[in-house]
């Protein structure tokens, strides 16, 4: 299974208030584990997801950047919120707002991820969407080899203009 292979559509998904997205990652970031839900939303079966690297659902209007401060976090053992535009198998798209944890033994070694997504406020979306769309201009602009730090300049600006970290910002759009 290829995410080159889906061809994005303006087909969207909602999620409603009482749905949870849950999945398991390894250290690398293949799918160990992925509920119903998980399995609905992305449109692949369990046995096409088991293995695949998670990315196989991330949206193109994604700006790279934005996983940089999951992994970031993450592999500092710290917990992270953010919004997420996922692709599923047939195109289509939905928003999230994650929560992406590391899953540790009882001497605090990382064994892999845990991400728990829920629906996210529609108010934010729309914050948030413009904000990714600006910040993927600024990658296509500065190349694939400055492209990361490029968005991430940019939303470090956008960011001090709030006077918020991103998690702060992403909590603060949850709650208009």
């Amino acid at each position: 299974m290829s995410k080159r292979n889906i061809i994005p559509t303006s087909r969207e998904i909602v999620m409603k208030e009482d749905e949870f997205i849950v999945s398991k990652t390894d250290l690398k970031g293949r799918i160990t584990y992925g509920n119903k839900t998980f399995l609905e939303f992305s449109g692949f079966d369990e046995a096409e997801m088991i293995g695949t690297q998670h990315n196989v659902i991330r949206h193109p209007d994604m700006p790279r950047a934005v996983f940089k401060i999951l992994w970031d976090a993450i592999q500092s053992k710290r917990e992270v919120f953010a919004y997420v535009k996922n692709i599923s198998k047939d195109g289509g798209f939905y928003w999230v707002l994650a929560n992406v944890t590391p899953s540790v033994d009882e001497s605090g070694q990382v064994l892999g991820y845990y991400s728990v997504r829920r629906k996210p406020n529609p108010k934010a979306i729309q914050v948030v969407s413009s904000l990714y769309k600006q910040m993927l201009e600024e990658e296509r602009r500065a190349g694939a080899r400055d492209a990361i730090a490029a968005s991430t300049e940019m939303l470090n600006q956008v960011l001090k203009g709030r006077g918020q970290s991103y998690e702060q910002m992403v909590l603060s759009l949850q709650a208009l």
